[in-house]
């Protein structure tokens, strides 16, 4: 099995050329991120890929508000599934103009009730079998996937269903690092498409610096679950899995007080975050 990894457009420059350029020169091999809703800025950002050889993963966060300035992917609850799904079928049309592995989605809404879940999911997965489009449901705070025991219950509801799977937002909603619930942890394995490689504890979606010794624990316990995943897709027989190092800034990064300065290098974190699992990966790809 080969390892993608990819970085979070999120932590590069806003120009895409010089996006593009970090992003080689720091030995990732794509990128992570949404899709451009300007059309010739989108067919610009897919002939860099292409002429980069750069993977693409498709990003959308349904039921938001693009137009705010803060919180913009934060989902509203006056928007319903329809809006959500509008969101999501959008990204699955363009995702193939952009030469997408697959669509990777913060989705739904942690208020909605179990009908409307199934509703949307149901839905979601129908859009995916009728446009050939893999999509991918992230495990995130504020979303319909928000806990592990909803997600298992969705998951059990929807054998065909995939995951982009985050743990760092788990540790936070559960308050606490989530070895308590390994079956669940196995289900996801089961059934994950991608990773976001944060790194959470129980009181913060994001430590501060996953190289600090009083970090181990919480790298050490993340680095376990993303071993099962590895480990259940290779059983499975997937000959390409994806990783990406999602430390950003945006209230992720703990700030010093009245100045507002970050206390640690999101992009150096990035960056040592995707050698760390790369070595991860060959030795367990060798060791199995």
């Amino acid at each position: 099995m080969k390892l993608l990894m990819l970085r979070s457009f999120w932590t590069g420059p806003g120009h895409l050329d010089a996006l593009i350029r970090q992003t080689i020169e720091s030995g990732f091999d794509g990128i992570e991120g949404p899709i451009p809703q300007d059309p010739l800025r989108r067919k610009q950002f897919s002939r860099l890929l292409r002429e980069n050889d750069l993977a693409f993963i498709a990003e959308v966060a349904t039921g938001g508000d693009p137009n705010c300035s803060e919180d913009w992917w934060i989902p509203r609850p006056n928007l319903s599934v329809d809006d959500h799904l509008q969101d999501l079928s959008w990204a699955v049309r363009h995702a193939a103009e952009m030469e997408a592995l697959f669509v990777s989605t913060m989705c739904g809404y942690d208020a909605w009730s179990w009908q409307q879940n199934i509703d949307f999911f149901g839905r979601a997965l129908a859009l995916e079998q009728q446009s050939g489009v893999t999509i991918s449901f992230e495990t995130h705070r504020s979303r319909s996937l928000f806990n592990p025991w909803v997600t298992r219950d969705i998951l059990m509801a929807f054998p065909a269903m995939k995951l982009t799977c985050d743990f760092s937002h788990w540790c936070v909603v559960c308050e606490r690092l989530i070895d308590t619930e390994w079956p669940i942890l196995e289900l996801c394995a089961e059934r994950a498409q991608h990773i976001q490689c944060r790194v959470g504890y129980p009181q913060h979606a994001q430590v501060a610096d996953p190289r600090a010794p009083e970090s181990q624990g919480a790298l050490v316990a993340h680095e376990r679950w993303w071993r099962l995943i590895w480990e259940k897709q290779m059983q499975s027989g997937m000959t390409q899995t994806t990783m990406m190092p999602e430390f950003l800034h945006d209230g992720y990064m703990q700030t010093l007080p009245y100045t507002g300065m970050p206390v640690a290098d999101v992009w150096e974190i990035t960056c040592w975050m995707a050698q760390r699992q790369r070595q991860r990966f060959t030795q367990q790809h060798v060791q199995g």
